[in-house]
């Protein structure tokens, strides 16, 4: 499909206009383009590395350490103490920490506690809490909170995607408004021009007033007024619409001169599945990423209800000089050493406040996301009613159009018979080209409606 994609925006896309014949640049191939190479679809991508990088750098925490100390002193060619000790300690998801210790102290004036076999000392065991941080500690709790940012950074890919979708849309069928304006602008310029060299014709054979010439004259000189602003809007739009096309290496792109988009009345049978599109709503991103910040907030909550137990930790280590001596039979039967500690405040004030502001943060967090969750059930059923009405406006205007082609055409034949003056086959003709341009804006804005329909159900380039 992306290779599809590349050979026909390759052959629309250039710097020249040497070709002779125009290019079509289809909807479908615009946006599939946009959503492959555009930047903002670029950072959606980079925007999920960022999720996986947090992950790693919070699974940190839980990295095996090593360490080592050396501490010798030497005074009066006498060695009061070398001690040395190397370890390493394991962190566990239970939140009980394995270590390993190999001590060798020796000196004249070593602590007595410090005394080990010649050879050294080797202790293996675990620390573990039993009051606070036995559930969830700092490390469990930071870990858990990264995960939940990478899932948020999905939604939050898609959320942008949506966002340069209907941004994308609502450029191209502007740029495609600007075309239609164009030709119904141009074909009305023909006509006028056509109109004058005839009456200037007719003036010269005697047929005509001369106030007939200046009439299809000032009509000429109007309508190429408006062309002209019709043709300028149409550049400003082809260069905005430039914004979004970018290559596969991130370098910008523009449209040659002979490159149109597809019309504004070609192949638009959508019809929107309003009851489908309310059922999405509950799952926007919008509403999903506060979702994922009421996570979070909730495993702060359980962090800082923790930190109202008092801390108990209790530590184990078996003794051995060698490895293969390690006997863990019997805990408290000989060469262990264990301890355990015990501390917490008062008053606790500090740590309930942490938990009343959390719980806090969550009712407002909640509350925001009932309000969202109603502003974007409002916003869909308002752009479900605006598509109603743009289409029952185009079906209007349509009709109105065809009334007055046959009005012109009527007015037309009187003039052809001499019941009819040039002003009022010109104010037909005036009427006709207007409706058709309030035509081409109506249809414009269906086509955007459509896809300001799906954005406030949470949907963009997916399907479904």
């Amino acid at each position: 499909m992306k290779k599809g994609i590349l050979i026909v925006l390759v052959s629309l896309i250039s710097l020249t206009s040497r070709a002779q014949d125009s290019l079509k640049l289809n909807f479908e191939q615009f946006m599939e383009w946009v959503e492959l190479y555009h930047p903002i679809a670029v950072q959606a991508e980079i925007n999920l590395r960022m999720g996986q990088m947090e992950v790693r750098q919070a699974r940190g925490g839980f990295d095996p350490m090593i360490y080592g100390n050396l501490d010798k002193k030497e005074y009066k060619e006498s060695t009061y103490f070398d001690k040395r000790e190397a370890g390493v300690v394991v962190p566990t998801w239970m939140g009980v920490e394995l270590n390993g210790i190999f001590e060798q102290n020796t000196g004249r004036f070593l602590n007595s506690e410090s005394n080990v076999p010649a050879t050294g000392l080797l202790s293996a065991g675990a620390s573990v809490n039993l009051g606070q941080g036995l559930i969830l500690d700092d490390r469990r709790a930071t870990l858990r909170k990264a995960q939940i940012y990478q899932q948020s950074t999905e939604v939050e890919r898609q959320n942008m995607l949506n966002q340069l979708n209907l941004q994308a849309t609502d450029m191209y069928w502007r740029w495609s408004l600007a075309k239609e304006n164009v030709d119904v602008l141009r074909e009305g310029v023909e006509l006028a021009k056509f109109r004058f060299n005839a009456v200037k014709r007719f003036f010269e054979l005697g047929d005509q007033a001369a106030i007939d010439t200046v009439e299809a004259f000032t009509q000429l000189l109007n309508r190429q007024y408006r062309l002209q602003i019709a043709e300028n809007t149409f550049f400003a739009a082809t260069q905005e619409l430039n914004t979004f096309l970018w290559d596969e290496d991130g370098n910008p792109m523009e449209l040659g001169l002979g490159v149109f988009p597809q019309g504004l009345f070609e192949e638009f049978t959508e019809v929107p599945d309003a009851q489908e599109l309310r059922t999405l709503v509950a799952r926007h991103p919008e509403l999903r990423l506060t979702d994922f910040e009421l996570a979070s907030l909730d495993v702060e909550k359980r962090l800082k209800t923790q930190q109202l137990l008092p801390v108990v930790k209790l530590k184990y280590n078996f003794l051995s000089e060698t490895i293969s001596e390690f006997n863990p039979s019997p805990f408290f039967e000989n060469n262990y050493k264990w301890g355990v500690s015990f501390y917490t405040p008062l008053l606790l004030r500090k740590t309930r406040g942490a938990v009343g502001l959390t719980k806090a943060k969550i009712e407002m967090k909640q509350t925001s996301r009932d309000l969202k969750e109603l502003q974007l059930r409002t916003k869909l059923d308002s752009e479900l009613y605006n598509w109603s009405i743009l289409n029952q406006q185009v079906n209007t205007i349509s009709q109105n159009v065809k009334s007055l082609e046959a009005l012109l055409a009527g007015e037309m034949r009187r003039f052809e018979i001499g019941e009819s003056t040039l002003f009022l086959v010109n104010a037909r003709e005036v009427a006709v080209f207007d409706s058709r341009l309030t035509l081409n804006d109506l249809a414009s804005k269906l086509r955007t409606s459509y896809a300001k329909i799906r954005f406030a159900a949470g949907l963009g380039f997916e399907e479904n």
